[in-house]
C-alpha cells in the first residue's frame, strides 16, 4: 500500500537535488535542468514495450477507418493538441483522423482552465460527444495520474468498446486502472515541486511523439525516412517536396518541380503519377481508394492494369 501511495505523489514530492535552486546563479538554475531532463529519456526508454503495445492497437484501428483520440487537461492536454495538429501537416492523413481533446475546450490551450480537470463527468460526456466507439483509440494523457476528467474520458472510452491508453507518471494511479494498456514512465520529482510541465511535460511528449510517428509510419505515410505525404503548404515545405519527389523517382529538381506543379502541388499524388506512370486524376482516385498511402495506390494502379491486359480491355 505504501508502495502505491508513493507512486501516486510522486509528482507532487519536492526534488532534493532542486532544493536550494531559489538562491543559485542563472547558469547553475538552467545546469540543474538540463540534468534533471537528461533523466527522461531514460524513463521513457524502461516503458518501450508499453509504447509499442500501444502502437500496435492504434494502427489496428486507424486501419480500419477508425480515429485516434488525444484527452487530458492542463499541460497534458495542450500537448495531445499540439501532437493532433501536427499529424496533418506531417503524413497528410485527415484532420478527423488524430484529434485533440482538452478539458475546457480549445480556449484551454492557450488559457489556464484548470478547474475543469476534476469533471470526471465531462470526461465521459466529451467522449460520447466525439462519437467515440469500438473502432476507435483513446490515449488519456495525465502526469498524476489522478486527473478526474481523464479519467473519466478513458473509463467511457472502454465501456464503449475503444483501445485505450493510460499516458501517465504514476505507475498504480488510477488512470492506470482504467486503460488496456498503461504507459508510465518515472521521471522523479520536479524541478519546482508539482510543475508538471517540466520533466512529466517532457516525457508525455517524446511518447506523444513515438505513438503517433510509429503509428503513421506502419500505415505507409513515411517511404524510407521521408515524409512522403507532408502537405506542402509554404515555401521551406514545397522545396522539401521537391527534394522527396527526387529522392523517389531520381527525377532532377526541375523535373520534380514540374511534376509537383502538375499535380496541384500535392506530394503524394506527384509520387504516384511518377510511380505509376498516370495523370493526376487516376492518383488521386488511386489514393483515395488507398486511404491516401503512396504505395498502396500504385499497387492498385498496377492492379487495374493488369485486370485489363487479362481480360483484353483498352
Amino acid at each position: 500500500m505504501s508502495e502505491v501511495v508513493e507512486h501516486l505523489s510522486i509528482t507532487e514530492q519536492e526534488n532534493p537535488r532542486t532544493a536550494n535552486i531559489d538562491s543559485l546563479a542563472a547558469a547553475e538554475i538552467v545546469r540543474l535542468m538540463n540534468e534533471e531532463d537528461a533523466r527522461v529519456a531514460k524513463a521513457v526508454s524502461e516503458v518501450l514495450l508499453e509504447i509499442a503495445r500501444a502502437v500496435e492497437g492504434i494502427v489496428e484501428r486507424l486501419q480500419k477507418g477508425g480515429r485516434l483520440f488525444y484527452t487530458g487537461t492542463g499541460t497534458s492536454g495542450r500537448l495531445g493538441v499540439l501532437d493532433a495538429a501536427e499529424c496533418p501537416p506531417t503524413f497528410g492523413v485527415s484532420p478527423d483522423t488524430v484529434q485533440g481533446i482538452i478539458a475546457g475546450g480549445y480556449d484551454a490551450c492557450y488559457r489556464a482552465v484548470e478547474a475543469s480537470e476534476d469533471d470526471m463527468e465531462a470526461g465521459a460526456r466529451d467522449m460520447a460527444a466525439r462519437g467515440v466507439g469500438g473502432g476507435d483509440a483513446v490515449v488519456g494523457i495525465a502526469a498524476s495520474g489522478r486527473t478526474p476528467y481523464a479519467i473519466g474520458a478513458v473509463k467511457r472510452a472502454r465501456a464503449l468498446g475503444a483501445f485505450t491508453v493510460a499516458l501517465t507518471c504514476a505507475p498504480a494511479s488510477p488512470i492506470t486502472q482504467e486503460a488496456e494498456v498503461s504507459i508510465a514512465p518515472v521521471v522523479g520529482p520536479e524541478v519546482l515541486a508539482g510543475s508538471t510541465r517540466l520533466k512529466a511535460g517532457t516525457a508525455q511528449k517524446m511518447i506523444l511523439n513515438m505513438l503517433s510517428t510509429a503509428a503513421m509510419i506502419r500505415l505507409g505515410y513515411v517511404s524510407g525516412n521521408r515524409m512522403s505525404n507532408l502537405q506542402a503548404r509554404n515555401s521551406k515545405l514545397q522545396q522539401r517536396a521537391v527534394r522527396i519527389i527526387g529522392a523517389e523517382t531520381d527525377l532532377n529538381e526541375a523535373a520534380a518541380g514540374a511534376l509537383l506543379e502538375a499535380a496541384g502541388g500535392d506530394l503524394k499524388t506527384a509520387l504516384v503519377m511518377a510511380k505509376a506512370g498516370c495523370g493526376s486524376e487516376e492518383a488521386k482516385q488511386s489514393l483515395d481508394k488507398a486511404r491516401g498511402v503512396v504505395n498502396r495506390a500504385v499497387e492498385i494502379i498496377a492492379e487495374k492494369a493488369e485486370a485489363r491486359m487479362t481480360t483484353g480491355g483498352s
